[in-house]
């Protein structure tokens, strides 16, 4: 059986088209719920228990309200813990031994899109096969528990000040924020609450920026994936650093106080470096997309490297495939299976803080031997179901592009996993080979979507 709603991180779509609509969200309530029942209730619980927790998008309330009631119609108790980023509902999922975490949230997308994931009950991404078991469940038709079988919901009041805790634990113990002046972009997404009180009570001076939604503004001109008004705070307060989440805060980008971007690959060559100095480092994963720097950088110290399918789920089954602790994405998705069960924004930048602070150096002196490819990467709209595989102008575009480079670089095409876009990515020197590459490919994508 094939995929037929479940993309690479859950559903997702824009909200009013299928499969973003209310009677969708709860039938897939229902339907996750009743393969839940039929698997089993959380450790010896009398029935299954499932938390939910959300992003700031307006379209979060409807979601929250249709999976509630899927899940109750399915005989299935429901916890809300309301905006929570997705790796805070991973772990209270795993710290309150319940069933399944759900969290609602189109990640770094706009506002108009929203989605649903789902964690297993030790905090992992929801396995593949599970997955596809509520996808056959969809396909039934949707009944309803009697009164007395019913699922019940409460509110959990204190999951906030739970997990701010939880990234706090994963700081090193005997050091401390103090001195530092931190400012923090959360992408007016599901950290507004969390991430600055997080540095804050680990001594930092926090600037926080991106901290007002109002259900719309999600990711709109601030957060990890457009961090320039986080350089700008960083500047203008003569901040030491700045913290760039996305909407769900799974994801993390940092800016120094000269002003200088790191993106995931660069700070998770800064916290294995760290880990390198007081243990042996199996291995690290990374991605198609991971900079070829990188993979030279852990050669040379002795590091093995493997790259995995561009997507974090993707990026955990090869780390725990290899039986390896580190890896991530250079979009900034890192993963510490020492101190997460998955992906962390807060987490993950407390790491690259305790490597700075552990070593008393700056970002820039740890990265300093990390000198990175030109990488460009352009994002080509498409029709869905567009295939660029089989068009010969793109073909021809691609192998071009590969001549011009004369060996010094890689091309890589692929799909968005979230979005109808062409990811073009060329990686190489000298840059204006690169950028004069990439764009050719993209012009040839444009031609050929649009004829």
């Amino acid at each position: 059986m094939t995929r037929k709603h479940f993309g690479t991180d859950g559903v997702r779509g824009t909200v009013g088209r299928a499969p973003m609509t209310a009677d969708f969200v709860l039938r897939l309530g229902y339907a996750a719920g009743k393969v839940l029942a039929a698997r089993g209730g959380a450790r010896g619980a009398e029935r299954p228990t499932v938390l939910i927790g959300k992003d700031t998008r307006i379209s979060g309330y409807m979601i929250e309200a249709a999976l509630e009631a899927g899940f109750s119609a399915a005989g299935v108790d429901v916890l809300l813990c309301g905006p929570l980023p997705s790796p805070g509902v991973a772990y209270l999922t795993r710290a309150l031994r319940l069933t399944l975490g759900v969290v609602i949230s189109a990640s770094h997308n706009p506002y108009a899109d929203n989605g649903i994931k789902f964690f297993s009950g030790d905090g992992f991404k929801l396995d593949d096969a599970i997955e596809m078991e509520i996808e056959r469940a969809l396909e039934a038709p949707m009944g309803c528990n009697e009164s007395a079988h019913l699922g019940r919901a409460r509110r959990v009041d204190d999951a906030a000040g739970r997990y701010i805790e939880f990234c706090k634990s994963t700081f090193p113990a005997d050091l401390d924020l103090k001195g530092m002046k931190i400012a923090v972009d959360c992408a007016h997404g599901a950290a507004y609450a969390v991430a600055p009180h997080v540095f804050h009570e680990l001594g930092a001076e926090v600037v926080s920026i991106g901290v007002d939604p109002d259900g719309f503004n999600i990711n709109d001109q601030f957060g990890a994936t457009a961090p320039q008004q986080l350089r700008a705070a960083v500047e203008q307060h003569e901040a030491d650093l700045g913290v760039a989440l996305d909407g769900d805060a799974d994801r993390v980008v940092v800016v120094d106080g000269a002003g200088t971007f790191y993106d995931g690959d660069q700070l998770l060559y800064a916290i294995v470096l760290q880990r390198a100095a007081r243990e042996k480092v199996s291995g690290v994963a990374g991605t198609l997309m991971t900079n070829l720097a990188l993979e030279q950088a852990f050669a040379r110290l002795g590091i093995p490297f493997a790259r995995a399918r561009v997507g974090d789920r993707y990026v955990l089954e090869l780390m725990r495939e290899k039986g390896w602790l580190y890896g991530g994405e250079n979009s900034g998705h890192i993963i510490c299976l020492d101190r997460h069960t998955t992906g962390d924004g807060i987490v993950s930048a407390l790491q690259v803080l305790g490597a700075m602070r552990g070593n008393s150096k700056t970002l820039a002196k740890l990265t300093a031997d990390l000198v990175m490819f030109p990488q460009v990467l352009v994002n080509v709209r498409v029709p869905r179901e567009f295939d660029w595989r089989g068009d010969r102008s793109i073909a021809q575009a691609q192998a071009d592009a590969e001549k011009s480079l004369d060996g010094r670089g890689r091309v890589l095409l692929r799909p968005s996993g979230t979005e109808s876009l062409l990811r073009v990515m060329v990686e190489g020197e000298p840059r204006q080979a690169v950028e004069a590459a990439a764009n050719a490919i993209a012009a040839a994508v444009r031609r050929a979507a649009s004829g």
